[in-house]
């Protein structure tokens, strides 16, 4: 790969042929069966099957039980309009703007059913951004309107056969994530699915079919257009889940991550930050055993290289530590750029701010004076530690620091515990007759 161009060095992938009709695979010769479905989502099939409407598992639930995975979600499409849907499920609502659905609530979790869509048409402006998406059609337009060939997959709970229009078994067998018709029309329609072929390859272990990765090569300033919201959204699902070293390995390679985040771009292709790549790898291992980090941790690790390379050059030009004022300055300086372009709400900017501060602040060895004292019950202290852990582990500094900090932060927050209150020994009163 060669990333000064974002070109592949080898990309030898045949025509992907889409089949006039739907390849259809009865019960014998697949492996999806009803008991890995849920009560609730069978019930919502069943019901909408009986009342003569088609009721079709679709998208990840379907690739996932046919991977032998869990899915986390189970979603159904049906050519029943979502008021039709509403009539016969009294515990359902309405919901969207752009994408109307049905949700039908059930004890144990909702139950999302779509209606059957297809393409919007043109816009009268000539652009190809989807703002609504409300247009139905038939399940083979909903299949060839979906993202990726693997996502496009039913499973019909009327004879449990799979239907595949797209040629997505055949994309599953060879492990490729590939767009659904032009690339190039369906990442200027929805710039949030290159970041979803990313998440894919990344999550599955799949490699990106070479038409979609040049697209992606080719439209990746087109990420901006996108919602803000989404955007923040996927890059966050990309270090929550424990694939993000691979997801951000794809990220660099196809330059995806130079639009959205040029200042981590720049240190990871310039060679600056080499255990960032290590610190994702501990990341993913600790996420995986099953520890939870909040996001303002996944935002601060995406900051780290900027920070300690801006808190390394001033100190540098000052030839002594920065004092609290200058730190906290330096890191509204880090965090302000990726704020504003990612639209960070008030509340999560404040998060990342402080957290970094306090990870500036732990870089002494902790003492009982009272400042140090006090950081121990500062809001984002634990973030903080979370962070200085991560970094300690993967460049191999600071370990030892880091062990005193936690000792220290544990010695205060002992010595701060309410003493418990000792039993009642008075004397008991007599009663008056």
């Amino acid at each position: 790969m060669n990333i000064e161009t974002g070109e592949r060095e080898e990309a030898t992938e045949t025509e992907h042929a889409v089949p006039s009709v739907p390849v259809v695979v009865d019960r014998e010769h697949h492996c999806i069966s009803r008991t890995l479905i849920p009560e609730s989502t069978l019930k919502v099939l069943y019901r909408l099957h009986r009342s003569g409407f088609k009721a079709y598992l679709c998208g990840g639930s379907v690739r996932d039980m046919l991977m032998s995975r869990t899915p986390k979600d189970f979603d159904i499409a049906t050519d029943a309009h979502p008021m039709q849907v509403r009539r016969l499920f009294r515990n359902s609502r309405i919901i969207g703007r752009r994408f109307r659905l049905v949700h039908v609530v059930y004890q144990e979790g909702v139950v999302e059913v779509a209606t059957f869509r297809r393409e919007p048409g043109q816009r009268d402006d000539g652009e190809l951004l989807v703002t609504d998406d409300n247009t139905f059609g038939t399940p083979e337009q909903d299949a060839r309107r979906r993202d990726f060939t693997i996502n496009g997959l039913f499973y019909n709970i009327a004879d449990f056969s799979i239907i595949d229009y797209v040629s997505g078994l055949a994309d599953l067998d060879n492990r490729l994530v590939r767009v659904i018709g032009d690339p190039d029309v369906r990442f200027r329609e929805d710039p949030v699915r290159m970041m979803r072929a990313i998440e894919f390859a990344s999550r599955l272990d799949f490699e990106i079919e070479a038409d979609t990765w040049d697209a992606i090569v080719r439209h990746r300033d087109d990420i901006l257009k996108a919602s803000p919201a989404r955007v923040s959204e996927e890059i966050l699902e990309l270090l929550r889940r424990g694939w993000s070293l691979d997801a951000f390995e794809l990220l660099v390679e196809t330059r995806l991550l130079e639009p959205l985040m040029p200042e981590l771009f720049a240190s990871l292709t310039s060679g600056d930050a080499e255990y960032f790549w290590r610190m994702l790898e501990v990341l993913d291992r600790t996420i995986q055993a099953g520890r939870v980090f909040g996001d303002g941790v996944f935002w601060a690790v995406l900051m780290l290289p900027g920070f300690f390379k801006a808190v390394e050059q001033e100190e540098s030009s000052r030839g002594e530590r920065l004092k609290p004022a200058d730190a906290f300055s330096l890191v509204r300086d880090v965090v302000a750029p990726v704020a504003a372009r990612l639209v960070f709400p008030s509340g999560v900017r404040h998060h990342v701010e402080q957290s970094l501060e306090s990870l500036w602040r732990i870089q002494e060895v902790p003492s009982d004076r009272k400042s140090q004292w006090r950081l121990v019950f500062r809001e984002h202290f634990g973030d903080a530690l979370a962070l200085f852990e991560l970094h300690a582990l993967s460049s191999g500094r600071n370990v030892e620091l880091f062990k005193e900090w936690k000792a220290f932060a544990r010695r205060v927050q002992r010595q701060e515990e309410p003493a418990p209150q000792a039993p009642r020994t008075g004397r008991r009163r007599r009663r008056r007759r």
